[in-house]
């Protein structure tokens, strides 16, 4: 299942879904919904999820077994605070 990976990830982190939802600004039944495969994850979400996490989003998809985020995404960041 495709958000397993955010489920471990929320677990590593000791956060409960309320707290992850509050981080995400999604509610607690949301963040179950996108956990068990009911729900699809919207982009903007799967971003949020990866940045506040410190991976990227291919991991959270299962495309890469390569927790670290891009290196580039560093450098994108910084430019979208110009704007």
């Amino acid at each position: 299942m495709v958000m397993q990976r955010l489920k471990n990830l929320r677990e590593d982190s000791d956060l409960t879904q309320t707290q992850l939802g509050e981080i995400l600004n999604i509610t607690q039944k949301t963040c179950s919904n996108y956990e068990n495969g009911n729900r699809s994850i919207p982009v903007d979400i799967l971003i949020s999820a990866a940045r506040f996490f410190n991976t990227s989003a291919d991991y959270l998809l299962e495309m890469t077994d390569d927790k670290r985020p891009y290196a580039n995404a560093k450098k994108y960041n910084e430019k979208l605070k110009k704007y």
